[in-house]
């Protein structure tokens, strides 16, 4: 009788619920976190430029949108208003040099933003704002003096910003605001400047001095012509008869101040005095 062996078969291993949904979870934050994302927000602000295999495919406004995992790939752009400051250099009419500084606040067109980022690229300030200030300011400065840049600074800075707005336009950049913080001139320029209203006071010093001199001499003149004419109607006035009232008003007044007694005179030479009594 022959004897066989019974093997036991081979049991398949039991999966732990805990190890079930751990696996999920961490599938889940793959999905969430990682490249395989089939989601994307873009922020207040930006808007999305939409990448599919590498290629500028469209734009996204602000928001939740989903998306292609893997295929399609979002890049924010800031189309909020940003404030770049440059510093330019350049020749006045009269050939002076002239140092700028510039402030400017501008942002990306809003609707142009898959178009800036497929010509120019995310570095847009180095790219295309600071050479247009550059050419900007110097085109600008060359049609006025280096005084004329002091004297009509708000005219130079409003044809900065206009040839500025027009050139930036065309890369779908718009200026909001534009300003001239400051202007350095040569040290010869600094000099001939202060030199220049150095002399303009002086002479103006004079010129009121001179001014003040004459009012003087018309008041003088004034005054002298008015004591004359003063003098002149007195003596006009004066009769015989106002004299001899003077002299009867002067007799009055010494006897009204006499005491009623006679002088009384002593000393060697002198005369007696009679006594009509």
């Amino acid at each position: 009788m022959e004897t066989i062996n019974m093997k036991p078969k081979p049991q398949m291993p039991q999966i732990n619920k805990t190890t079930i949904m751990v696996g999920l979870l961490i599938l889940a934050l793959i999905l969430i976190t990682g490249p395989f994302r089939p989601w994307v927000a873009v922020q207040a602000g930006h808007r999305g430029v939409v990448l599919q295999l590498g290629a500028v495919s469209g734009q996204l406004d602000e928001g939740f949108h989903l998306i292609i995992p893997v295929i399609q790939k979002v890049v924010a752009m800031n189309v909020q208003v940003q404030k770049a400051e440059t510093s330019a250099a350049a020749a006045s009419k009269d050939l002076q040099i002239i140092s700028s500084k510039i402030a400017l606040n501008y942002h990306v067109d809003p609707q142009a933003v898959s178009r800036v980022f497929q010509s120019i690229g995310m570095s847009y300030d180095v790219k295309v704002i600071d050479p247009a200030v550059q050419e900007a300011v110097k085109a600008v400065t060359a049609q006025y003096t280096a005084e004329e840049l002091i004297t009509k600074r708000q005219q130079v800075a409003l044809q900065i910003q206009e040839l500025l707005t027009q050139r930036l336009r065309k890369s779908d950049i718009l200026v909001d605001a534009f300003s001239i913080v400051n202007f350095e001139f040569s040290q010869e320029f600094n000099k001939a400047i202060e030199s220049k209203q150095t002399a303009e006071q002086l002479a103006l010093k004079a010129q009121r001095d001179l001014q003040r001199i004459k009012i003087e001499a018309e008041q003088k003149i004034t005054q002298a012509k008015a004591e004359a004419e003063a003098l002149r109607i007195q003596k006009a006035e004066v009769t015989p008869e106002l004299i001899r009232l003077r002299e009867m008003e002067v007799q009055k007044q010494a006897v009204e101040k006499w005491d009623g007694k006679m002088p009384q005179v002593t000393g060697s030479g002198a005369m007696p005095f009679i006594d009509i009594k």
